[in-house]
């Protein structure tokens, strides 16, 4: 679907009325190993079966959420590990320090996350930006941290440092971000997709595509939960759909500028992970997590300038999509592991070993929107990033290949013209 290119708006979220806890509950999104810090690529989806969950009672938990607190404030500091896995933990402030100028950095047992060795294992977490809890509510807050030595140096699967300096590198452009973040819903056995027969398949794709009924439309409650807790977050998701393959839903943050977009889409998954764990549901990024005639699971990346925005814009687009072709290579090798059982030519993508793009045409590297050649301005839609790359990587990426003076530009100029890479 396409990212809506506004901003969302604010709601309450209704806590679930049954909590479940899940041991073994994980997104797979792809981040930088030491060895590959500027890459964003992960090692498949394929986690180990464990205890496939812990039910609590929602009951005497709340109990004790509803007591009341005075001038002070939960506050969840996030980071992300060594494979991607946002994790975090809890710390009490004074509800006065409660704000980005003046929480304290803190620090993890890196050890644990196989981000330090065990004798040198403390990493240290510096707060980037603030969001309302949803699981808690009141005045509780979710801290986004990135991650860095004791002596001050970013880790190396810290990839938000330097997106941050690829931005700071180019000034003036106002780049505008739209993510579509799919993903796919299984049962906790970690092998049945949501409202899949155990063993077997259901009907073939067609009918389950912004399809609504318990035939078809597998896991509402959890998307539906998940975009209400954005909303409360504040969180800039713009919309959410059922996706083609049954199981399998889509999510839409944006538009927002610069690193503003990867840090709120980073969270919106560690907002999603924690849905899916009161719901007892496994939420995969893999992006393709079922082989064969069905859909595999991208992050189609909206993006643009503020000269692409105005009037003439279309020439720009044009431009930074030779740019993109000129440096295709190196793109697809930081777009996510996996890519290449997606990025077949068939389910709505361009082969992985072409570049090519055209206007409306979901089966090209790059797609201009209808809208944008009938205005002559607009944005791009980058549609070859997987579900699980890392988006610190792909926007810096995309903003530093396009907006560089004297890049490369590929000889590629009718649409829906295919070259080899």
């Amino acid at each position: 679907c396409e990212c809506a290119m506004a901003p969302a708006a604010t709601s309450v979220l209704m806590l679930p009325a049954m909590l479940v806890s899940t041991a073994a509950l994980t997104l797979a999104p792809a981040r930088p190993t030491a060895a590959t810090a500027r890459t964003a690529t992960r090692t498949a989806n394929a986690a180990p079966l464990m205890a496939e969950s812990v039910v609590l009672s929602s009951e005497v938990l709340n109990r004790y959420m509803s007591l009341p607190v005075t001038g002070k404030v939960q506050a969840e500091y996030l980071w992300i590990d060594a494979v991607g896995n946002v994790r975090s933990k809890t710390r009490t402030v004074d509800a006065a320090k409660a704000t980005l100028d003046k929480l304290p950095d803190w620090n993890y047992d890196g050890s644990s996350t196989d981000q330090a060795p065990g004798d040198d294992s403390e990493v240290i977490i510096k707060p980037r930006a603030i969001y309302k809890d949803p699981f808690r509510g009141g005045d509780n807050i979710l801290v986004l941290t990135d991650t860095y030595t004791p002596g001050g140096t970013p880790l190396p699967t810290n990839s938000r440092a330097p997106a941050v300096e690829r931005f700071a590198s180019v000034e003036g452009e106002d780049p505008w971000f739209g993510l579509e973040q799919e993903y796919t819903l299984f049962n906790m056995d970690k092998v049945t997709p949501l409202g899949w027969p155990v063993g077997g398949y259901p009907g073939p794709q067609g009918p389950y595509y912004c399809g609504a009924g318990a035939d078809r439309a597998y896991g509402r409650a959890v998307s539906e939960a998940h975009y209400k807790a954005c909303l409360f977050a504040g969180i800039a998701i713009s919309g959410t759909n059922a996706e083609v393959m049954p199981g399998q839903w889509e999510y839409q943050v944006g538009p927002c500028t610069g690193i503003d977009a990867a840090d709120q889409l980073t969270v919106s998954r560690y907002i999603l992970n924690r849905v899916c764990e009161d719901f007892n549901v496994y939420c995969t990024l893999d992006p393709k997590p079922i082989s064969g005639d069905w859909n595999g699971a991208g992050c189609h990346t909206n993006f643009s300038t503020e000269k692409m925005r105005k009037e003439g814009g279309f020439a720009v687009i044009e431009q930074a999509i030779r740019r993109l072709g000129a440096k295709h290579t190196q793109h697809i090798a930081a777009y996510g592991e996996g890519n290449e059982r997606r990025l077949t030519g068939a389910h709505e993508t361009a082969n992985i070993n072409t570049f090519s793009y055209g206007v409306a045409n979901r089966g090209c590297s790059i797609r201009i929107p209808r809208s944008t050649e009938a205005d002559g301005y607009g944005y791009l839609e980058d549609r070859r990033p997987s579900s699980n790359c890392d988006p610190y990587i792909v926007t810096s990426m995309i903003f530093e290949t396009t907006t560089k003076a004297d890049g490369p530009e590929l000889d590629i100029s009718a649409a829906n013209r295919e070259v080899i890479a």
